[in-house]
């Protein structure tokens, strides 16, 4: 790992974005249609590899449902509107025609101020399944809390998600801390945990039974966290540490853990460059919040946007790009690679020559001067 003294004794890691990276052809190409992009997380196979990230303005039981029949995976915040809200289309609606700034992260405090029920984490569960396949996120403050009710609903994928996750998260309020290496040895239930940004943090985690880790420390284009806490690591370096420490546990374990990239990925190219660091998959939010399906209806917030006494997530808006499957899979109308993110993927792996994700892994990747 590269490091540089920032003065003194002081050293700080060099990290890389993936705008720092490009690709580079190797000596073979092939068919853009004979590049297999399918991938599989614990027993679930999916076509595409995508998880629509767990955001009020991103995902709901009906665009997770679609996203399903696409061959992606939608997640739902099992701490959000839709558990807060009998019918949070009203709220959704209110929270579309508020305008960027101070003003709306109040409001979106107020409105999160409606506490979270049980009933409806059930419902909405159950809502899930009926669509396809039942994935809720909670964060690890909550999981001991919410669980029961999602369980009993018959939740399929429980993802951890908080802005970093350990393996024990402590916490002084009235509800029991969160041990995840116990927890996933009392359910059968696949678990996702992360954010984490480092080889070691995600050993930790794969070592308590985790099938996935996210991996992405503040790097949606609506994350504030960098401001308010001063963390950050750059998604490429974050991503090729992480996939370094799954090898090292395939080698320990014998058990392969998913590494997905979370946040900061916005086109094609970003979701090629992703894989060829070592990720399985991306877990997408902004491109999936321009979608016509879209819940928040061009607006856009991040999980953290209405936390009671440090918000760390801006409220913003979202061009309008089009239904989810074109998105995903186009015909393109744009240039710039926001659009038929699944078509840029597999034509990058026909010109470089792979057929297949794991293949992907292997592409030469080179820095560019800066």
């Amino acid at each position: 790992m590269l490091e540089t003294t920032i003065g003194g004794a002081k050293r700080a890691r060099i990290g890389y974005e993936l705008d720092d990276l490009s690709l580079v052809p190797s000596k073979r190409t092939r068919g853009a249609d004979l590049a297999d992009v399918s991938w599989k997380l614990d027993a679930y196979r999916f076509g595409l590899p995508i998880m629509a990230s767990p955001l009020d303005a991103v995902t709901s039981p009906a665009t997770a449902a679609r996203l399903c029949e696409l061959g992606g995976l939608g997640v739902l915040n099992l701490e959000g509107l839709w558990t807060r809200y009998e019918d949070p289309e009203e709220v959704l609606g209110e929270i579309a025609q508020l305008t960027p700034g101070t003003d709306a992260t109040v409001r979106l405090q107020e409105l999160y101020d409606e506490p979270v029920k049980e009933e409806l984490i059930g419902r909405r569960v159950e809502e899930l399944k009926a669509g396809g396949m039942a994935a809720g996120s909670l964060t690890p403050g909550k999981v001991e809390r919410y669980h029961h009710a999602a369980l009993e609903a018959g939740l399929d994928l429980l993802v951890v998600q908080g802005v970093v996750v350990t393996a024990q998260h402590v916490t002084d309020e009235d509800h029991e801390p969160l041990d995840l290496r116990s927890f996933t040895a009392r359910y059968d239930i696949p678990v996702v945990v992360g954010g984490v940004a480092s080889a070691k943090s995600a050993m930790h985690l794969m070592r308590t039974g985790a099938v996935g880790v996210l991996v992405g420390l503040g790097a949606s284009s609506v994350s504030t966290t960098e401001a308010a806490l001063g963390i950050h690591v750059p998604l490429a370096t974050a991503i090729a540490e992480v996939a370094s420490a799954r090898s090292r546990y395939l080698e320990e374990s014998g058990r392969y853990v998913h590494v997905i990239a979370a946040g900061g990925i916005g086109t094609g190219g970003d979701l090629a460059k992703a894989i060829a660091c070592g990720a399985d998959a991306a877990m997408l939010g902004r491109p999936l919040a321009a979608a016509d399906e879209a819940p928040g209806r061009g607006a856009y917030w991040g999980v953290s946007a209405a936390h009671h006494t440090l918000p760390r997530g801006r409220y913003d808006r979202v061009e309008p790009l089009g239904p989810l499957q074109v998105i995903l899979e186009g015909p393109a109308h744009r240039d710039d690679g926001s659009v038929n993110l699944i078509g840029g993927l597999r034509r990058a792996m026909g010109v470089l020559g792979y057929e297949s994700l794991s293949k992907l892994h292997q592409a030469e990747l080179v820095v560019r001067a800066r």
